[in-house]
């Protein structure tokens, strides 16, 4: 029988990939405030600076590529009933082949009713535009939980964790909350790795955890033949 394996990835995973993360530079993301275009207030003061911004990040995702650890967390669905927990708003883990994948922080490809989050379609890689409407009249937006905003599938994620024979984090300082209070929920017979090159601070009595202080494709590659190995 298979063990349930979570992954929990974070920005460290995409940005392999060439994609830059908010936290790259004081709070910047692309030299923007990340206040000004991923916040409710910075949405109200100036839609047409938000939806050009994600119009431009939408762009630079069609050119990027899922790079190895993207694909080893794929390859892992083969041998465990895995589930990708990400903060990331990308489409590398779906286009690694991934197929359970919990979006915490919404997704790039995707747009949603400014009234309705429930609202919600595929946009691909099209831009949103002033005037591109839901069918409840109200502006798209991008489907991204904004700073202001409730995390609506944080319970979800929550869950699937707590039911974890095995978890993964990759690529995330553990910092942001609430996801980074998820690890929490894992079981304490469960066993927990780490992948980041800067080892975060966390729950010293936490049980069953190792930490591998690697980025992000190198420390799936050490750590893919050991799972094999120990798990199947």
């Amino acid at each position: 029988m298979k063990k349930n394996l979570v992954v929990l990835s974070g920005a460290g995973v995409s940005a392999e990939s060439g994609l830059s993360t908010f936290r790259d530079a004081g709070g910047l993301w692309e030299g923007f405030d990340v206040m000004e275009v991923a916040s409710v207030n910075g949405w109200r003061k100036n839609k047409n600076l938000v939806l050009d911004f994600y119009n431009q990040r939408r762009s630079q995702l069609k050119n990027v590529k899922p790079n190895n650890a993207h694909l080893l967390i794929a390859e892992l669905e083969k041998y465990f009933n895995v589930c990708v927990v990400t903060q990331n708003v990308d489409d590398l883990h779906e286009r690694a082949g991934s197929s359970d994948i919990i979006h915490l922080h919404g997704k790039l490809t995707e747009a949603k009713s400014s009234l309705n989050q429930n609202l919600i379609y595929d946009i691909g890689y099209k831009d949103i535009n002033i005037g591109d409407l839901a069918a409840d009249g109200s502006q798209l937006r991008p489907n991204i939980v904004w700073f202001g905003e409730q995390v609506p599938k944080i319970t979800e994620a929550a869950e699937v964790i707590s039911e974890a024979d095995i978890v993964i984090v990759i690529g995330t300082s553990l910092v942001v909350y609430p996801a980074a209070g998820l690890i929490e929920y894992a079981s304490p017979v469960a066993q927990k790795y780490i992948i980041d090159p800067v080892k975060p601070t966390l729950n010293q009595n936490m049980s069953n955890l190792e930490y591998i202080e690697h980025k992000a494709s190198k420390g799936m590659e050490h750590l893919f033949t050991r799972l094999l190995y120990d798990f199947t």
